[in-house]
């Protein structure tokens, strides 16, 4: 039986072909008629549309076309649905002579319908689809009106092959379960259906980075790996009866610079190879299913905290106290608070970061762990991670690493709009040295591609390598506010300043406390392990020294201002300068190839932008500035600045905290956030 594109009619007998529902057939009108007819008609089964010139023709009784055949003619014929037995629909075709009411002749076209598709999530609702347009979902396509299936990167640290005991297998099989679905729908007579073959496959570079897995056949739980690295082919059993079949797919890896993040899946049906006739197998028909993998999404800190991580060790002990407090007040769960042996929790917020990636069907929390410490296996913390957290590891190309390839170097910023284009999940800002030099330091070209390969928060490269340790968050940070309503963005841009320190103290120097110092409850060891001293008012205010280097912070910290403001869309209003004064030393506590004679900034006192964020609730490191009338006068301008917005200032009392190894150290937790509530899928990148 023939399974053609184009046929042609037959008077002396039926013409019998097998056709794919949907699927257009040419059917060769005048080349079987007599000579002398001159009109035609043409109808169809139920389950058959006819196009023939501009009119459509239905199966319905009496839907009959008369039309003469003054030219070459051809009629397009399309099978709208399964045929439940061979040979069960049926074109017939009625040759007509002159002033003869009776046909001439006819040409039966009996037709046997089949319908193979692989079938998924393409409208990204939740539902299967089906859509009408066969090409659709070969196509991936962004924003609010688009479509195209999505697939999940699997980074749970379960093992599949080393289930040993029924809770592990239960385990193992919620998570096949709650992966991406792909159906294959298989309909049509079984007399038909055996004579074939169907074969699910991909590429082999794309089977890399994908596995398909379906249900054993004659178990309710066990899934076999059917589609994956080294593995792009698969052959199906045969279906010699209508049927579904689902497949559970995950992706094993995100979208980078050499992954575009887009997966096909196809099915064929192949005529099988008839050995006798030394006839090979032929494939006839492929449907195909595109997905995209989902991005890899940082969250900014103004999104609502979930939980809070942290490390316990008695040098840190006030910080812990302080943070736990000020969770209580949040309303935010501590997940953990663990002993650090090896003291790498000092480093949480810089080396790992909570993120998340997303379906339709499913959003998954993850942990992005930085290369410049231990990996994660290796880490206190990876006993309190919850079993439904990801683990993503991001490496350099070379496995060298710099104070620049850090979590603390990569901030997100909240929802803006900015030169005409909507970032309704914020901006990923980037640190590093902004013009090439010979002692320049930046972020590996490995991480950086990795974020812009995630296209949803397009990258902002800052100038950061005027700092000791090259991070952002050393001299910015957002916190939120809630003014949306009075057409304000709903956050605002924190920023160190040098010169709103110096307007402090010579403001307090002409109230007559020029005699008042900095760091007056530090002990003397904090002090001289961490290259401070007692100083009042006036003695920093006359340290030329200290002026000149706090203008040039000042000048960097000002060119990353205007490129904020270009590049997040961001008004003077949105911006807040905090009081910070930093100094300016070589390099220390490095390999000695990485040392130069560049002087770097450090936060001359505990830097207050290094904040915990949590919600309208701030943990800020104390400053140990001046006390006037028994006030920070540092602490009190800061509570001026931000809590008329409704946010409340706690000061942490923790020194060696922020200030131990030349400030490498910030914020000794990490937190947990609400995802955003836009999916990312409905953006235009």
């Amino acid at each position: 039986m023939s399974f053609q594109s184009t046929l042609s009619l037959s008077l002396d007998k039926p013409t019998h072909a097998v056709c794919m529902v949907g699927m257009e057939i040419t059917l060769d009108i005048s080349g079987c008629a007599p000579k002398k007819c001159e009109s035609f008609s043409i109808r169809g089964s139920p389950r058959i549309l006819i196009h023939l010139f501009s009119t459509v023709i239905t199966g319905k009784e009496g839907a009959v076309v008369w039309r003469p055949m003054s030219q070459p003619l051809e009629a397009l014929v399309r099978m709208v649905s399964p045929s439940p037995t061979m040979d069960e629909d049926k074109v017939l075709v009625s040759y007509y002579c002159p002033d003869k009411d009776v046909a001439t002749a006819t040409a039966v076209l009996y037709l046997t319908g089949i319908e193979i598709s692989l079938e998924a999530d393409i409208y990204r609702d939740g539902q299967l689809d089906m859509p009408s347009d066969k090409q659709a979902k070969k196509r991936w396509v962004w924003g609010p009106n688009g479509w195209g299936a999505i697939l999940l990167v699997n980074c749970n640290h379960s093992n599949r092959d080393q289930v040993d005991d029924q809770s592990s297998e239960q385990a193992v099989f919620n998570e096949i379960q709650s992966m991406s679905q792909m159906t294959l729908i298989v309909e049509g007579p079984a007399k038909v259906l055996k004579e074939y073959r169907l074969v699910l496959h991909t590429s082999k570079e794309e089977a890399m980075k994908a596995r398909v897995y379906w249900l054993q056949k004659g178990t309710t739980s066990v899934y076999d790996l059917v589609v994956g690295p080294g593995k792009p082919v698969h052959a199906l059993a045969p279906f010699e009866n209508r049927g579904k079949e689902v497949f559970y797919i995950e992706a094993t890896e995100f979208p980078s610079a050499s992954f575009s993040g887009l997966i096909s899946f196809s099915v064929s049906l192949v005529e099988k190879a008839q050995p006798q006739q030394l006839i090979p197998e032929m494939p006839l028909y492929k449907d195909t299913v595109m997905f995209r993998v989902a991005p890899f999404i940082f969250m900014p800190s103004t999104q609502m905290p979930l939980e809070v991580y942290m490390c316990r060790e008695m040098q840190l002990q006030g910080f812990v106290d302080t943070v736990t407090r000020l969770s209580e007040k949040s309303n935010v769960q501590v997940a953990s608070v663990y002993e650090d042996p090896n003291r790498q929790g000092k480093w949480l917020q810089d080396e790992l970061a909570f993120c998340y990636t997303q379906a339709p069907h499913k959003t998954v929390s993850l942990i992005l762990d930085t290369p410049r410490v231990s990996k994660l296996e290796e880490y206190p913390m990876k006993y309190s991670l919850s079993p439904d957290v990801g683990y993503l590891t991001q490496q350099t190309e070379d496995h060298q690493v710099t104070s620049l390839d850090s979590i603390g170097n990569l901030l997100v910023s909240p929802p803006v709009k900015a030169q005409g284009k909507d970032y309704p999940l914020g901006r990923v800002l980037i640190g590093g040295s902004y013009y090439p030099s010979s002692e320049g330091r930046d972020m590996s070209k490995t991480l950086r591609d990795f974020v812009c390969a995630q296209q949803v928060q397009a990258p902002v490269e800052l100038f950061s390598d005027w700092l000791m340790t090259g991070h952002l968050d050393e001299f910015m940070c957002f916190v939120p506010v809630n003014d949306k309503n009075d057409d304000g963005k709903g956050f605002r841009l924190l920023l160190a300043s040098p010169n709103a320190c110096y307007d402090l103290f010579e403001e307090k120097q002409k109230e007559k406390y020029g005699d008042m110092t900095l760091f007056e409850d530090v002990r003397a060891e904090q002090l001289l392990s961490n290259g401070r001293e007692v100083k009042t008012i006036s003695q920093i205010l006359e340290d030329k020294d200290l002026r000149k280097q706090n203008d040039y912070v000042e000048k960097c910290i000002s060119l990353n201002r205007t490129l904020l403001k270009k590049e997040l869309g961001l008004l003077d209003k949105d911006i807040i300068a905090i009081p910070q004064l930093f100094c300016l030393e070589l390099l220390t506590n490095v390999p000695s190839n990485q040392q130069n004679t560049k002087l770097l900034a450090r936060p001359y006192f505990p830097n207050m932008l290094q904040m915990i964020v949590l919600g309208k609730n701030l943990g800020i490191p104390k400053p140990f500035g001046p006390q006037i009338k028994g006030t920070c006068c540092l602490e009190e301008k800061v509570c001026g600045l931000l809590e008329p917005l409704g946010l409340k200032c706690t000061f942490i009392d923790d020194f060696d905290c922020y200030m131990t190894n030349v400030g490498d150290t910030c914020a000794c937790a990490i937190v947990n956030r609400v995802p955003f509530a836009f999916k990312w899928w409905k953006m235009a990148p």
